[in-house]
């Protein structure tokens, strides 16, 4: 685990620490990084699953269907 000396904006760190119900800075700190890499993580994840609902609707498959065919 790595030490940091960081500037931290007290209200903005309060505020997190009762919305988060953590007890100290470090604990608060630690609780909102690991739910900004969870969220990104879920975007990700959520990105993926819709580009292969939705591929067919803006990618040319059918040309690449097409093609594929025609080397038979």
């Amino acid at each position: 685990m790595s030490k940091i000396p960081i500037d931290v904006d007290d209200v903005l760190l309060a505020r997190a620490r009762r919305r988060l119900g953590t007890k100290t800075e470090r604990d608060t700190v630690n609780r909102a990084l690991t739910m900004a890499a969870a969220i990104s993580a879920d975007d990700r994840a959520r990105a993926l699953r819709w580009l292969q609902d939705n591929a067919e609707d803006f990618l040319g498959f059918g040309f690449l269907a097409e093609r594929e065919r025609s080397r038979r």
